[in-house]
C-alpha cells in the first residue's frame, strides 16, 4: 500500500476532509469516473496489489480504474456501479491490510 513518501513523490498530498465522506462514520469520500484526487490513488493501488488492473497509478479515475473497480465489485457481490462508495472502501481497506509490500510501494 501507498505511504506518504509514495504519495509525495506522485505529487499528491493528502488533505484531510477532502470532499463527501463515503460513510456516514467518516473516512475516504466518494469516487467515480472523473474523479481526480491522492484518494484516487490510493483505491488504484489498492485495486493493483488485489490484481485488479488501473492501467498504472495516476489519481486518475477514468475507464480503466472504473472497470477495475467494477470487476472488484462484482468478485465481492458488492452492487457493481463503478463507484467507490462506502462498502466499496471499507471492503478494499480491509483487504489490503496486511498484503505488504508490493510493486507500488516505496519505503
Amino acid at each position: 500500500m501507498l505511504n506518504r513518501f509514495h504519495l509525495l513523490l506522485h505529487g499528491f498530498i493528502l488533505i484531510k476532509g477532502f470532499g463527501k465522506s463515503a460513510c456516514l462514520s467518516g473516512g475516504y469520500p466518494t469516487l467515480r469516473r472523473g474523479s481526480l484526487s491522492n484518494y484516487v490513488l490510493i483505491a488504484q493501488d489498492d485495486l493493483n496489489t488485489l490484481g485488479y488492473r488501473t492501467n498504472g497509478l495516476d489519481g486518475i479515475f477514468g475507464s480503466a480504474t472504473q472497470n477495475a473497480v467494477i470487476s472488484y465489485q462484482r468478485s465481492r457481490g458488492l452492487a457493481a456501479d463503478g463507484i467507490v462508495g462506502c462498502n466499496t472502501w471499507r471492503s478494499l481497506q480491509e483487504e489490503v491490510v496486511g498484503t505488504g509490500a508490493t510493486s507500488t510501494t516505496i519505503n
